[in-house]
């Protein structure tokens, strides 16, 4: 199970994210309550070792700021939300980074299909609203099948493995379901979901 935790904003809550055994950390690059600079993000990737993989999130940005931005945190990885096309994933490829394309619960079938991002997001209509949804509902979609996915919106420590199962999730990506308050991380959730979510896996 891949699992990324997101929205991460302190040198504290990398480690724990990392030790704990995540795959991704996420920084919100855009207007939120988790927002940190791009001068904030390059010093914070000190704490993320090669085998993790660090990711820059924008929500309704012009596709070629997202990714000057992102390089000047000093990150290969976005995550894209809002209304994209496929040339916006041209654009992000072109650049020699990676990406993360989020749609939510409504998408329709187009916006479903593969246009060649390196992960999906499949988020709850509110995304960052911390909101639960219908999981399974989208565990028969042929249109996933074998695709690598990330389910996110509303989990938390005590759902995330019987929401992944029920979902047939490839990963996960959690924010505010780690959360002391809104914004602020709280340390032994981060450590306690990706261990949920992990043990899920193998069960």
């Amino acid at each position: 199970m891949f699992v990324k935790v997101c929205g991460l904003s302190t040198p504290e809550s990398i480690r724990e994210a990392v030790d704990a055994g995540a795959d991704a950390v996420g920084f919100v690059l855009t207007a939120s309550p988790r927002v940190v600079s791009p001068h904030q993000v390059s010093a914070l990737l000190a704490e993320v070792p090669a085998r993790v993989s660090p990711v820059g999130v924008f929500r309704d940005e012009p596709v070629a700021d997202a990714v000057a931005i992102a390089r000047a945190a000093g990150l290969e990885w976005i995550q894209l939300h809002g209304a994209r096309s496929r040339a916006d994933v041209a654009t992000v490829h072109d650049a020699g980074m990676k990406l993360i394309r989020a749609v939510t619960t409504g998408a329709t079938a187009e916006e479903l299909e593969d246009w060649g991002e390196d992960l999906l997001l499949i988020d709850a209509a509110v995304p960052g609203s911390g909101e639960a949804w219908d999981y399974a509902s989208v565990a028969a979609l042929p249109i996933l099948e074998g695709r690598r996915w990330l389910l996110a919106g509303g989990l938390d420590p005590a759902n995330v493995a019987q929401a992944s199962a029920a979902a047939h999730a490839w990963g996960v990506d959690v924010s505010s379901g780690v959360e002391a308050s809104r914004g602020v991380k709280d340390l032994a959730k981060i450590r306690a979901f990706v261990e949920a979510a992990k043990a899920g896996a193998k069960a």
